[in-house]
């Protein structure tokens, strides 16, 4: 199996040596805590292990739930919320082409009753299914879009039927969707209680769409189990990346460095972004700490934020995708009248001038202030994208013990939900 590979040397322009080593044995002490489940964070550190203590059993009986429902459906509505949805959608998305038709889609992402109102327009002639996932069956936006989609199926095939078309992703024994789960008889798999939303996407939370969607969620799993291996107690410094990538970004962040942009060249990973949006931003951005997280699509984003990446306040720096093998399908060819003058590209592939609209980039960006960091992908599959999942978990959690914040709440979140009912009348 091909290994990601994390390339420091452009951050070391900004940084010293000396500064980024004397952090190492720091990084491998937060790294044994959040490995010790009897630590510090304990009840909230079930995610690290997962890779490893999954069995074939339990990703055979996920498997074989999907096959039962792709004999009664061809479509799987997911609904769920921040970690509920977006890792399975950042692994679909990048494992999926471009255009293919999708046989996973999402609800109760939103409160837009438009979304919903199409969604179900939309549904009109579709055998679908639902896959809800909450740990308490009641946050507002899921909940709500399941009400109205049960609602639909149970309409649409009988309540029968319906009930045979619903996996619940829930709690194990207390909150609504499990108790409902258990009044009508939907299949039901666990989130453990140590694992938060974030943490979750290899979990059934993630890995039933994923299944569903027609990738295989045993080579993800392997992709992940050779990152956790690579972070285990007695891995040294040099040979942990997720170390390794902590102690980078926190320096940069003591230098004035507060925001970090995730780019990639390809579109395929967009989705993958908003997940370590997510990760990053829910796990550090506490008691007015945190590196903020940002995307970009390249070579899209440069005709947009290209200008304030290049002159704008240096307060970013930039973490880079690059994938190294790639399909070289579209050769450029020459034409008589060049009227495009593009006959200097003659028998260069597509990709080979995305490659080098990147190392362009790269090196007017560096020239212009921003710190450089890149992760060298081999090739997008499920081993890479499981390598790279597990690689920004662990790495999250060292990072913001390095900022003193608890990696693994979200306090701020509530916020705005108590305004919501306070408005609501709840």
């Amino acid at each position: 199996m091909e290994k990601i590979h994390l390339n420091l040397n452009h951050v070391f322009k900004f940084i010293n040596k000396e500064e980024y080593n004397s952090l190492k044995n720091k990084a491998l002490e937060f790294n044994k805590e959040i490995n010790n489940p009897e630590g510090k964070y304990k009840g909230y550190t079930g995610w690290n292990d997962l890779p490893e203590t999954t069995s074939e059993d339990f990703l055979n009986e996920i498997q074989n739930t999907v096959e039962e429902l792709k004999k009664r459906v061809d479509l799987l509505i997911v609904v769920g919320i921040g970690g509920s949805y977006l890792g399975a959608k950042a692994v679909i998305s990048a494992l999926a082409g471009n255009f293919d038709q999708p046989k996973v889609i999402f609800a109760g992402i939103n409160l837009s009753e438009e979304y919903l109102v199409e969604l179900t327009e939309y549904l009109n002639d579709k055998k679908f299914g639902i896959c809800v996932i909450s740990k308490s069956g009641t946050t507002t936006e899921p909940a709500i879009s399941f009400r109205v989609l049960k609602s639909l199926l149970i309409k649409t095939v009988g309540q029968d039927e319906a009930i045979k078309r619903i996996v619940a992703v829930t709690d194990k024994e207390k909150g609504a969707l499990v108790k409902m789960s258990q009044k009508l008889g939907f299949k039901t798999f666990v989130i453990p209680d140590d694992i938060g939303g974030r943490f979750s996407v290899l979990t059934p939370v993630g890995l039933l769409p994923i299944a569903f969607a027609g990738f295989d969620i045993k080579k993800l799993m392997t992709g992940a189990n050779l990152m956790l291996k690579n972070s285990k107690n007695e891995v040294l410094f040099d040979e942990n990346l997720a170390a390794q990538y902590a102690v980078a970004r926190n320096i940069l962040l003591q230098k004035g460095y507060l925001i970090e942009i995730l780019a990639n060249y390809n579109p395929k990973l967009h989705f993958f972004a908003e997940w370590w949006k997510q990760l990053y931003g829910e796990s550090e951005g506490k008691e007015g700490k945190g590196i903020y997280p940002a995307s970009v699509d390249f070579t899209s984003d440069l005709h947009s934020m290209g200008q304030y990446v290049q002159d704008g306040p240096r307060l970013l720096f930039e973490t880079i995708f690059n994938i190294q093998k790639h399909p070289e399908k579209i050769i450029i060819s020459e034409e008589d009248e060049n009227l495009d003058g593009l006959n200097y590209l003659n028998g260069k592939s597509l990709e080979y001038v995305n490659q080098k609209a990147l190392e362009g980039t790269l090196e007017a960006h560096l020239s212009g202030g921003v710190p450089n960091i890149i992760i060298d992908i081999p090739e997008i599959n499920e081993n890479t994208i499981g390598q790279l999942i597990y690689f920004f978990e662990k790495a999250c959690g060292i990072s913001a013990m390095f900022i003193d914040v608890h990696p693994f709440i979200q306090p701020g979140v509530e916020a705005y939900k108590s305004n919501m009912f306070r408005l609501l009348g709840k």
